[in-house]
């Protein structure tokens, strides 16, 4: 078996692209048990997302989890489905597309953008094929992960630096590490949270939810929680709350273990046992629509504040397609692009360039 990855041949004198490929956590191919096997497996066989020793998580995935959890999930999956399929895909598929069209009317380098699930379709390996295909020689990897995590972060560069590790020919290649105190994507996050309320009236808290992650991760260095924090402290201040209006808690939380706290669920029932009127519940973490915020956030979390004794709950949507979000990922791109693409690109010289060089090549003896 051949060590490295089929290149296509290689010719002189093309002209260079370079690559935007963002990367979301995830979706399975369809709201089904089958489906929700494969994913589940791809996903929680990852020891980054669980730091368990190998073989006895492997016991407990294969013999446990993996015969019990996916005919819930797919349950779950099913009721935020649509008719355009998995919300987190569609969602990062539309935003690619406006990134896309952002970045086209401000620069004329030549520039891809494609997108990928680290855990599901289309994989980051499609991905950077199809970058490669079009002939992308510098690539930026952008994780749609505002604040930093192994189990999230830097899992998907592990997945884009395994595919470089196969190939032969490796573009030049950056990373986006985070962005969670970015101004435009604040200002994205303040601006969303005040459409709503002007629409929708204000809240008496508002519930800041981010994902959550084991206690031991922060205990051992990852810098997510304080990440989390700083984000929420930066979007209470671009909307002029008070300590006292708003929390920040964590959700999702897997198996036995301690996870960081505060728990979201358990807040929204103590904000629910005191007769908290209104409570609106946003994700600044999400960057996209998913089953943690559609169904976990807006319909369980919901059901346990009414339950517990609430009032009003109100679940504010997160950034999706808005106009300023993609605004914001356009300007991150832009800045950590810096050299490799120009408004002042010039196809016609670009053309006449790649032309001569390749006339050069073939005189001095190339074959191509």
């Amino acid at each position: 078996m051949p060590k490295y990855l089929t290149e296509p041949a290689h010719t002189h004198g093309n002209i260079a692209k370079t690559g935007i490929l963002l990367i979301n956590l995830g979706t399975p191919d369809a709201p089904t048990k089958p489906a929700l096997r494969t994913y589940l497996k791809e996903f929680l066989s990852d020891p980054r997302v669980v730091e368990i020793p190998r073989a006895i998580w492997w016991l407990i995935l294969n013999g446990v989890i993996l015969n019990i959890r996916p005919k819930k999930s797919a349950a779950k999956y099913a009721s935020i489905w649509t008719s355009e399929g998995s919300p987190l895909r569609f969602h990062t598929e539309k935003q690619a597309k406006l990134l896309k069209g952002w970045l086209g009317e401000r620069i004329k380098s030549p520039l891809v953008v494609e997108y990928a699930m680290r855990y599901g379709n289309p994989s980051v390996a499609d991905a950077m094929d199809r970058l490669g295909g079009q002939g992308c020689d510098r690539i930026l990897a952008l994780p749609m992960y505002p604040q930093y995590a192994a189990s999230s972060t830097a899992t998907a560069f592990d997945a884009v630096y395994r595919i470089l590790l196969a190939k032969r020919n490796q573009p030049a290649l950056r990373t986006v590490r985070h962005y969670h105190d970015d101004p435009g994507y604040i200002a994205a996050l303040a601006a969303n949270v005040r459409d709503y309320w002007m629409r929708n009236g204000r809240p008496e808290m508002l519930v800041m939810s981010f994902h959550g992650v084991p206690r031991y991760s922060l205990d051992k260095g990852d810098p997510y929680h304080c990440e989390c924090q700083k984000t929420a402290r930066l979007l209470a201040e671009a909307l002029g709350l008070a300590k006292e209006q708003y929390r920040v808690t964590f959700q999702s939380r897997f198996g036995r273990a301690e996870w960081i706290k505060p728990y979201t669920a358990a807040t929204l029932e103590e904000l629910g046992r005191v007769h908290t009127k209104r409570v609106d519940v946003v994700c600044p973490g999400f960057v996209s629509d998913c089953l943690e915020t559609l169904q976990e956030i807006a319909m369980e979390v919901k059901q346990e504040f009414l339950t517990a004794g609430g009032g009003d709950f109100h679940y504010i949507p997160a950034l999706n397609e808005r106009p300023e979000w993609i605004a914001a990922l356009g300007e991150l791109a832009l800045a950590n692009l810096n050299g490799w693409v120009s408004p002042q690109w010039d196809g016609a010289q670009a053309v006449q360039h790649a032309e001569s060089s390749h006339a050069l090549a073939i005189a001095a003896g190339a074959s191509a």
